[in-house]
């Protein structure tokens, strides 16, 4: 198992957890790795309904424990109520401490649940890093099978397991969860919000595309981002002339693999052009989730002009702004500081300028600094 950023503070730390991720990015695995003393996987249908009869049976079953360490529950959001339980034992100072792991903060969040305030702290748990891989980081294979710990490292059944994903996210998820009642328009929906993965997002087009209204389609990303498959780029906009500058989302679906699953495009030989956008959205999200893993306390935006000029990635850092641009070739030319120029001129406000690239060494244009990404991911992001 490869060493997860997070994992030296889930061992050190001595508050219970509530690990949130995706399917299949490894909670269970890193989780195990800790050695509990008790396990109720909830995915299990057949555990799952036995505790969802008698969710009593939980606490029974804890207190019969002797000295117990730590307790992992998985896929806690199946049944919330069994937070009340958990609450109740912190609270009667029980012995072990609990790591409840889930794939969706939706029930979790809107349901009501006791979400155990001052007794548990949140965590997140991300597709494998470019700090993770390290030796065996191959940007080709992100690119094009993404980087779920189990498929990304099993060259043998990974491209299988990827295909069946989508299957299982909207039996297990949506149909299970009842996050939406119409799962044939949901289900339409996901192949073109895949499709506008890390694009500028144009509601009315989807809507038009999917036969169902912008205020479903609407509420569909809302389901997407809680059952953690999408992160939301918000534009960064200025009051001073805020008239010039787009003021759409970008939503970017939190794994390349799961993205080409979705347009059933695994196995695909992709065009440069392609590969081109496909590295852009992986490095967003590297720097979303480095953020995540490491409690930064940053928020992320997008930057467009009404002329198309554009910043990729704004993080907005407790000190300062920083402005990135992502591109995919090995040569970069003037023109295109184009939008990292037209930021601060419309907004009014300065920043840390970089442009990204896939070029072997750093050069200066004016106050930019164009650098290899990988000197971006181990130099500059820690820094920040």
């Amino acid at each position: 198992m490869l060493s997860r950023i997070i994992e030296k503070r889930l061992k050190a730390n001595k508050k219970s957890v509530l690990l949130l991720g995706p399917r299949q990015v490894g909670k269970s695995t890193l989780v195990k790795s800790l050695s509990p003393d008790y396990i109720l996987n909830l995915a299990d249908e057949e555990q799952y309904l036995k505790y969802l009869k008698d969710p009593g049976l939980v606490k029974r079953e804890l207190l019969a424990l002797h000295q117990p360490k730590l307790i992992l529950i998985d896929e806690i959001q199946r049944i919330p109520s069994l937070l009340n339980i958990i609450q109740f034992l912190v609270d009667e100072k029980y012995t072990a401490r609990f790591i409840l792991t889930g794939s969706s903060a939706r029930k979790l969040k809107r349901g009501g649940a006791n979400l155990l305030p001052g007794r548990i702290i949140e965590e997140h748990l991300s597709p494998l890093l470019y700090w993770e891989l390290k030796e065996k980081f191959d940007l080709h294979k992100c690119l094009t099978r993404g980087s779920l710990p189990g498929i990304y490292l099993d060259d043998l059944t990974g491209l299988e397991m990827l295909k069946s994903y989508t299957n299982i996210y909207i039996r297990e998820e949506i149909q299970a969860e009842s996050l939406t009642r119409n799962v044939g328009a949901y289900t339409r929906f996901l192949e073109l919000a895949a499709g506008q993965s890390g694009l500028w997002i144009n509601y009315s087009k989807i809507s038009s595309d999917s036969e169902v209204t912008k205020d479903t389609i609407r509420r569909f990303y809302s389901v997407l981002e809680d059952t953690l498959l999408a992160v939301r780029l918000s534009p960064f906009t200025s009051a001073s002339d805020h008239r010039r500058i787009s003021q759409r989302d970008r939503i970017f679906l939190f794994d390349l693999g799961v993205r080409h699953a979705i347009l059933g495009l695994v196995q695909k030989d992709f065009t440069p052009t392609e590969l081109g956008h496909l590295f852009e959205h992986w490095f967003i999200l590297q720097c979303y989730f480095y953020a995540q893993a490491t409690k930064k306390d940053w928020r992320f935006f997008s930057f467009r002009t009404d002329t198309g000029n554009e910043v990729d990635l704004v993080i907005q850092t407790e000190k300062k702004i920083v402005l990135i641009e992502v591109k995919a070739g090995t040569k970069i030319e003037k023109k295109q500081v184009k939008g990292l120029q037209a930021f601060e001129h419309l907004t009014g406000k300065k920043g840390e300028k970089y442009i990204v690239f896939q070029g072997d060494k750093s050069q200066k244009i004016g106050d930019i600094l164009v650098c290899p990404f990988e000197y971006f991911l181990e130099s500059v992001i820690p820094e920040l």
